[in-house]
């Protein structure tokens, strides 16, 4: 009877906890791969609007001869069609105003910019909606943007707001060097949970505890 209740008592062996450490170390790791994939795919539909928008910008303009966002007046753009009709036109006079702080508010030019490449067939989704409802979302959940003042680049730029730290340096690098303050691609520090504007300066790195605003120009 001794004996019998002394193996009912005893507990795991070596081999049963090593068995199970295993199973715990093989979920951890596909958990953190998972997560990695996720991250990795958010980066490639990053990159891809980014290269995206730039090819439907530089189509407009081949097309119409015009800035998309800028483009006018009324009349011209109502002619163009059915997708046109009660369109918001721009002043046409060959520059995007869309000022930094105008970047994810679509105030000035920013928010007909969507709209007219819509309504052109660049890009998919609605030309009706107005606001910053015409702003498309970046696949990290903040919005997509448009500047012709991010500073330090060169004309008009296109802009990704709430960009975690890591995903920011490998859009970067993917499409440029990899440093926020040099090259075509520039990265800001942004707030998390908000749609930072462009500030007045890059950032001098990318940091992974921080979130970021990535433009590029177009």
């Amino acid at each position: 009877m001794t004996n019998k209740s002394s193996r009912e008592q005893s507990g795991f062996t070596l081999i049963e906890i090593a068995i199970v450490l295993i199973i715990i170390g093989l979920l951890l790791g596909g958990v953190l791969k998972g997560q990695e994939l996720i991250t990795s795919s958010k980066v490639r539909n990053a990159v891809n609007d980014l290269n995206g928008i730039s090819a439907a910008y530089n189509g407009y303009i081949d097309r119409y001869r015009r800035i998309p966002g800028d483009d006018g007046p009324a009349a011209t753009l109502a002619a163009r069609g059915a997708a046109w009709t009660g369109m918001a036109a721009g002043n046409n006079n060959g520059v995007l105003a869309a000022t930094a702080p105008q970047t994810f508010t679509a105030a000035g030019e920013g928010g007909n910019f969507f709209r007219h490449l819509r309504a052109a067939g660049f890009l998919t989704g609605s030309p009706v909606e107005t606001g910053v409802a015409a702003l498309p979302r970046n696949a990290f959940g903040g919005l997509v943007g448009v500047t012709n003042a991010a500073s330090t680049l060169m004309g008009n730029a296109v802009c990704l707001s709430q960009v975690p730290g890591k995903a920011a340096q490998q859009i970067d690098t993917q499409l440029d060097d990899g440093r926020p303050d040099n090259g075509r691609v520039r990265g800001y520090l942004g707030a998390s949970g908000s749609n930072t504007a462009p500030s007045a300066a890059p950032a001098t790195a990318y940091s992974e505890d921080e979130v970021h605003t990535v433009c590029a120009e177009l």
